[in-house]
């Protein structure tokens, strides 16, 4: 089977959505493959995936790592092992259910079919496309990828989305060791380099539905760095020159 699509999914605590979630990916028409980066869960995650492999020989990956190391190195982590293994569409997506994953189709679409480099599923392209968020937080969201667009400049409505498709050549010409931010700064900080590496990047619309079993993982701290990560960001490409490198 040709390696073409890689669907990473950072795990802490998701018992109650991973085995729905693993078998809805492995339904969807293309053959999409799943790696489950899961952060030394304690409720038993990384057990059920493991249960799972002999079920979807060659197309269900797990790396298990040895403790809650942050959204940012997980994703780090399964892009080189994207890039290693040699594929050529490679995704972020949520546990939770919170990003369809019948919309994987649609990002693949965006950069296969469309010639994109970068596909985000979007929240706010079409208005404000949220479900089950109480309002205070839907403004929260809303204002703050307002906020990272007005500091950064970049001409993208959801700067925070964690719902992508990356080609490979996307990741390549970045130094991944260099990448920053280990919360959800992290997502910015990626979208503003690809942006500033000239990559064409397209906003396809979704429905984002907040979760409705396990424990969101949003925290004070997660929120500060992306607030205060931006300006850091920003002011840092003043200084900077933005260029491709080979990543191997």
């Amino acid at each position: 089977m040709k390696k073409e699509k890689l669907v990473i999914i950072p795990t802490y605590n998701e018992l109650e959505n991973i085995q729905d979630m693993i078998q809805t990916v492995m339904d969807l028409e293309g053959d999409f493959e799943l790696l489950i980066i899961d952060d030394n869960s304690p409720d038993g995650t990384a057990k059920v995936v493991k249960e799972l492999t002999s079920k979807f020989p060659g197309r269900l990956h797990l790396i298990q790592r040895s403790g809650k190391l942050g959204l940012g190195t997980a994703y780090i982590e399964g892009f080189k092992y994207a890039l290693n293994q040699g594929y050529q569409y490679i995704f972020e997506m949520d546990a939770d259910f919170s990003h369809d994953p019948k919309d994987l189709v649609r990002l693949y679409q965006a950069c296969a079919e469309e010639g994109n480099d970068m596909a985000i599923g979007s929240r706010y392209i079409t208005g404000v496309n949220v479900v089950n968020w109480p309002m205070g937080r839907v403004l929260m969201s809303f204002f703050a990828s307002k906020y990272v667009q007005f500091i950064t400049g970049m001409p993208i409505k959801d700067t925070t989305a964690g719902f992508k498709c990356y080609t490979a050549r996307v990741l390549r010409s970045m130094n991944l060791d260099k990448i920053k931010f280990i919360g959800y700064a992290f997502q910015i900080e990626m979208k503003f380099t690809a942006w500033k590496l000239g990559f064409k990047i397209v906003e396809v619309p979704i429905i984002f539905t907040d979760r409705t079993r396990g424990t969101s993982k949003m925290s004070s701290g997660i929120f500060k760095e992306a607030i205060f990560g931006v300006i850091y960001m920003k002011v840092k490409s003043l200084f900077k020159s933005y260029k491709p490198v080979n990543q191997t």
